[in-house]
């Protein structure tokens, strides 16, 4: 089944998404946001079905950049229209901008909670998850 939305498409709702944020929290981001074509799953993932929709690195040489996973969308959200669609990459795009705030700012509250929902995730197969 052909995905509603291109890779191309998907680029340009990015760039409205990311448009649409204070130019302040920029700052430092270096290496810009990237949209990559692969779909990437979890190493924590059980049975193929924990996928990574976005990433934020820091260090190395592209320095601070934001990553954003194409064919992971599509598998995890490739039945949706544009609209939510683009809910749902707004949504990710401002989670990873938080870790790049937190980052700077030597916070790690959302990586406790991203820990936490890991948690959940391995509870809820009955896992410790270790």
């Amino acid at each position: 089944m052909e995905p509603r939305v291109s890779i191309d498409e998907m680029e340009a709702m990015l760039d409205e998404a990311a448009a649409g944020l204070p130019a302040e929290i920029f700052r430092d981001l270096n290496g810009g946001i990237l949209l990559l074509p692969e779909a990437k799953l979890s190493p924590a993932g059980r049975g193929n079905d924990l996928y990574i929709l976005g990433e934020y690195n820091k260090g190395g040489n592209m320095g601070r950049y934001i990553s954003i996973y194409y064919g992971s969308f599509m598998q995890v959200y490739g039945h949706l229209g544009k609209t939510a669609l683009m809910e749902k990459l707004t949504h990710t795009l401002k989670h990873e901008f938080i870790h790049h705030l937190e980052s700077m700012a030597g916070e790690r509250g959302l990586e406790i909670k991203d820990a936490e929902y890991l948690a959940d995730y391995f509870r809820q197969r009955g896992e410790s998850g270790k």
